[in-house]
């Protein structure tokens, strides 16, 4: 069952996004290999600041610590930013690991 399905768009706005600095190599369904930048996340989806030539509905597999390869869409794009939905809610325990591979400096990390 996809996030969506259960979320709306406003939800998933109010998920806490904690700020991150993480280059990756995503594989996109039709492009292959890009390389992007996620500036923050949450356990909802993540904002890239690097989202040239992607568009709303492109699907793309990311790796991140602890969860590994997970599926999202783009839900939204604005100048070279873009907005993505994982495909499920990453749980919280998983989360909260992931932020502290991302983020190791406490002080840049949101209140959990």
């Amino acid at each position: 069952m996809s996030v969506g399905a259960n979320l709306s768009v406003t939800d998933m706005r109010r998920a806490a996004r904690h700020p991150v600095d993480f280059p990756v190599i995503v594989e996109h369904f039709q492009h292959g290999d890009l390389t992007l930048h996620v500036c923050n996340l949450s356990a909802h989806g993540f904002m890239v600041d690097d989202a040239h030539g992607l568009s709303r509905g492109d699907r793309i597999i990311i790796r991140l610590p602890v969860v590994g390869r997970i599926e999202a869409y783009c839900i939204w794009t604005r100048d070279v930013r873009a907005g993505f939905q994982f495909e499920r809610i990453i749980r919280l325990d998983d989360f909260v690991q992931i932020i502290d591979a991302l983020q190791p400096n406490p002080r840049l990390r949101k209140g959990r």
